[in-house]
């Protein structure tokens, strides 16, 4: 027998939305890296895809949860249909850029995966 999915943020999102509105960022997935002329690695991405999400401030638990990594500045938490990666270094993958108000932040680490959404944590890379 299998296990019954159930999208919970889908369920959630109309409602919570009627607080804080979905908003459409840009999605840019990391492909990985070439060399430049003086052998330093420069980031490749993939060309943007723009989805709707819910950006929230992270809660006390997610705090917690991120406390161990040395993330600096300013952070949010964003909820999507769909998945993306956070930055996984032996792997060489994440990282995602996501743009959002003209802003551009890092996708840093995933807080939960699910089969249809997940919740990430961004951080601010620029000021518009």
């Amino acid at each position: 027998m299998g296990v019954l999915s159930v999208n919970l943020h889908g369920i959630a999102a109309p409602y919570i939305g009627a607080v804080n509105p979905l908003v459409t960022i840009s999605i840019q997935r990391s492909t990985g890296y070439t060399k430049n002329a003086a052998f330093e690695q420069v980031p490749t991405y993939a060309t943007a895809v723009d989805v709707l999400a819910q950006v929230q401030s992270l809660t006390a638990d997610d705090l917690r949860q991120v406390e161990g990594l040395n993330i600096q500045g300013e952070k949010r938490a964003v909820y999507i249909n769909g998945r993306v990666d956070g930055i996984i270094r032996e792997d060489r993958k994440g990282g995602d850029l996501i743009t959002w108000n003209e802003i551009v932040w890092l996708n840093v680490h995933v807080l939960e995966y699910w089969p249809d959404w997940c919740k990430f944590v961004i951080t601010r890379q620029n000021t518009p």
